[in-house]
C-alpha cells in the first residue's frame, strides 16, 4: 500500500514493501484518499514527492487481480474498472496545488509509468530501473488519457513513438537525454536527495497553490478535457 509523511512543507507518499506496488482498486482508493489529504491540507510552500521502496517504482495494473476473474470476459471488465478508477488519480495530480516530484529509483512502467509522469518533475536513477509501455507487448490498447498525458508532456514525437509503438525501456540516462526526466543520478540516495532539494526549492517560492494547479492545467488543454478538469480564470484580486 501506501503511506503519506509531512516533513516540514513536504508531503512524501510512498509505495511501501518491495513487491512491484501494482494498482487494484484498493491500492487505487488509498491513493486517490492521500492525494485527497494532501490538497485539503496544503499551504503555500507545500510540494509533493512521490517515492517507492524496492526494485519498482510501479508496474501498474495489477493484472493478476484482473485474471482471477476466472474468464477472459471478467479480466476485461476488472481491467476496465482499474482504468476508469486510476482516472481520477490523475485528475487529482494534475490539479494538486502545488509542484509535484516524481523520485523514480526502481522500474516504472505502463500505468506506474503514467503516474510518475503526471507529476511537475521527474527524478531517475541511472543504475537500476526503466522507463517502460508494456501495452503494446502484452496486446492492451492503451487508454485515451493515458495518451494524451504522452502527448503533452513529451515533447517529441520519436520518443512517444519508442515508448508506445516499441515498447522501449528507456533507462535513467538516456531518459535525462531524451529530455523524459528533469536529471538522473547514480543511486537510489542521490535520487531522493536530489528530490527533496528540488522540492524544497520549488517549496521556498511560496506559490499560490491554486492558481499554480490551473497553470498546470492549461498546459495540459486535452489531458484537462478528457479527465473533466475545468480552467479557471483568476483576477490579481484572488492573488
Amino acid at each position: 500500500m501506501c503511506t503519506l509523511e509531512k516533513r516540514g512543507n513536504l508531503f512524501i507518499l510512498t509505495f511501501t514493501g518491495e513487491d512491484q506496488h501494482r494498482f487494484n482498486p484498493n491500492v487505487i482508493g488509498s491513493l486517490l484518499s492521500l492525494l485527497s489529504q494532501i490538497k485539503a491540507e496544503a499551504t503555500r510552500g507545500s510540494a509533493l514527492i512521490t517515492q517507492a521502496q524496492g526494485k519498482f517504482f510501479s508496474n501498474g495494473f495489477d493484472l493478476d487481480w484482473a485474471q482471477a476473474a476466472g474468464s477472459e470476459q471478467g479480466a476485461a471488465k476488472r481491467l476496465r474498472q482499474m482504468v476508469d478508477l486510476f482516472k481520477p488519480v490523475i485528475a487529482a495530480l494534475l490539479s494538486l496545488p502545488m509542484p509535484t516530484v516524481a523520485a523514480i529509483t526502481g522500474h516504472a512502467a505502463a500505468g506506474g509509468f503514467v503516474l510518475a509522469l503526471s507529476h511537475d518533475y521527474l527524478i531517475m536513477r541511472k543504475d537500476r530501473g526503466v522507463l517502460y509501455m508494456s501495452e503494446v507487448d502484452i496486446a492492451l490498447t492503451i487508454p485515451d488519457y493515458f495518451n494524451a498525458l504522452f502527448r503533452e508532456k513529451i515533447g517529441d514525437a520519436s520518443v512517444r513513438r519508442d515508448f508506445l509503438l516499441r515498447g522501449l525501456k528507456m533507462k535513467g540516462d538516456e531518459a535525462e537525454k531524451r529530455g523524459v526526466v528533469e536529471a538522473a543520478y547514480g543511486g537510489e540516495a542521490e535520487v531522493r536527495q536530489a528530490s527533496v532539494r528540488l522540492a524544497e526549492n520549488l517549496g521556498r517560492r511560496k506559490w499560490h497553490g491554486e492558481v499554480y494547479a490551473e497553470i498546470r492545467k492549461g498546459l495540459h488543454p486535452q489531458l484537462s478535457a478528457i479527465l473533466g478538469l475545468t480552467h479557471k480564470a483568476y483576477s490579481i484580486s484572488r492573488l
